[in-house]
């Protein structure tokens, strides 16, 4: 979507195999992309990352953190090793990908950072106390980085879908005693899909989004309306 819309887009991800397929995907299309195979926990070299990148498409305008995990579990047989890796993906990754994104758009003097967060940011759930707490996390987080980075022309905010339709959700629907309590809580009526976020992430990337900053919009089929 963003590709399509007009921006050279640069891919992270730890499955390079995905990520050649997405870049050839685009590049068909006549977009610029570009691959950066990388797992995003390997904190110490993310300012390699974001150098690197910045060196390959001259500038960084736009952050999208879009990575996640979650290891479904009731709370009290969580691991110390579960609650870590929810977290060190979840939340500790987006901080520091921030940081180091941050580095050129306050150079530059504008970015846009989007993090993905998550109902379960505002809703309680079960089976979800170390991911709720996670993206929890990202809501303040985005708050806080809006507040401290907006002298420097960067907007922050984040998207908060609900459960959504993909290759990691499939398992869990197909329990459909699940599928149908989740679908009663949604007032639309279905899960979401991953281009039900496209309008809100296209939004939060333009210049129409220049007077909102801290924000999270939630795209949950009305879940926490209730």
């Amino acid at each position: 979507m963003l590709a399509e819309a007009g921006a050279s887009v640069a891919m992270v991800a730890r499955d390079e195999q995905a990520l050649q397929e997405t870049e050839w995907s685009i590049q068909d299309k006549n977009r610029s992309a570009a691959s950066f195979p990388f797992d995003l926990t390997k904190i110490d070299k993310l300012d390699e990352l974001f150098d690197s990148i910045h060196r390959r498409l001259g500038q960084i305008d736009v952050l999208l953190n879009n990575a996640g995990t979650n290891i479904p579990a009731p709370a009290e047989e969580v691991t110390e090793e579960e609650w870590d890796r929810i977290h060190d993906i979840n939340l500790k990754s987006v901080f520091f990908a921030c940081q180091a994104a941050g580095k050129w758009m306050r150079e530059a003097g504008h970015g846009k950072i989007i993090n993905m967060s998550s109902q379960m940011a505002f809703v309680g759930y079960y089976n979800r106390a170390a991911y709720s707490s996670s993206k929890g996390g990202i809501t303040q987080l985005t708050k806080s980085l809006a507040i401290e980075w907006a002298s420097h022309g960067i907007n922050v905010n984040a998207v908060a879908p609900t459960f959504i339709e993909t290759p990691m959700t499939e398992k869990m629907f197909e329990d459909t005693e699940f599928k149908k309590e989740v679908l009663a809580r949604i007032p639309l009526g279905r899960l979401a899909r991953p281009e039900d976020l496209f309008g809100a992430v296209a939004f939060l990337s333009s210049a129409s989004s220049d007077m909102v900053t801290g924000q999270t919009i939630m795209v949950d089929g009305g879940w926490t309306v209730w």
